[in-house]
């Protein structure tokens, strides 16, 4: 069987949120009130198509841990990134700066979603989701990515020695904002990572969360939302 690889990112448009969270807030630990987290969450399962119960959902902690998942319904805790091969089940990275990282191997039918904030990418998250899709059947060869929404270079300004603290993990990470300080561009560090591991085919959103309005952005707004990334296979006819 083939499978068609499915991947969103979700705006701050459509839900039903109120400030600072206005309006499709996806995410249940920054504050929003709990009913309207769900009733969001249930329009993007709605929305592309699956059931409430066809998501699953991350407590993401900045950390390493990469979970295995093979049914919905469930937010899984402390977890940074989820593999399945089960078809019509989607993962969901939820952020609000950070990259969200869609991977999938339409030809084996594996999927992973990431969530690859400044110390989680420096830590290795996205090569420890790699590791365990290729644990399930993946192939190297066969991986696409999509790097999503995130706060660009231009605008992630860091100090000095964690600017050459994260290229030191993760090269490619270090750039120069536009204001002439040291910065730390996260996506160009992670494609430069995936493609030492051998991952070719990657794609860049180039939104930044910071200047685009229409997106969520803690640097920018905190308190404020999250958008969702999600990434999902489904069988071809």
């Amino acid at each position: 069987m083939t499978f068609r690889v499915r991947r969103v990112t979700t705006t701050r448009s459509g839900g039903v949120s109120t400030p600072p969270f206005a309006t499709f807030n996806l995410g249940d630990h920054v504050g929003d009130d709990p009913a309207a987290v769900a009733q969001n969450r249930r329009r993007v399962a709605s929305a592309i198509g699956l059931r409430s119960d066809g998501i699953v959902w991350m407590n993401q902690v900045h950390g390493t841990n990469v979970e295995v998942v093979d049914s919905g319904g469930d937010t899984i805790d402390k977890t940074d990134a989820l593999v399945t091969t089960t078809p019509l089940l989607a993962l969901a990275v939820v952020t609000a700066d950070c990259v969200p990282v869609l991977m999938a191997d339409a030809r084996a039918g594996v999927v992973a979603a990431v969530h690859a904030g400044r110390v989680g990418a420096a830590q290795g998250i996205v090569a420890r989701a790699l590791e365990t899709m290729l644990g399930v059947g993946a192939r190297v060869n066969d991986v696409s990515v999509l790097l999503g929404p995130a706060v660009s270079g231009r605008n992630y300004e860091v100090p000095e020695e964690m600017a050459a603290e994260v290229e030191l993990a993760l090269p490619g990470s270090r750039t120069t904002t536009r204001r002439g300080t040291p910065g730390l561009d996260l996506r160009a560090g992670i494609a430069a990572q995936l493609r030492t591991l051998g991952v070719s085919a990657i794609d860049v959103d180039p939104r930044c969360t910071v200047e685009d309005r229409d997106l969520f952005s803690h640097r920018r707004d905190a308190p404020t939302g999250r958008m969702a990334s999600l990434v999902w296979l489904e069988p071809r006819p």
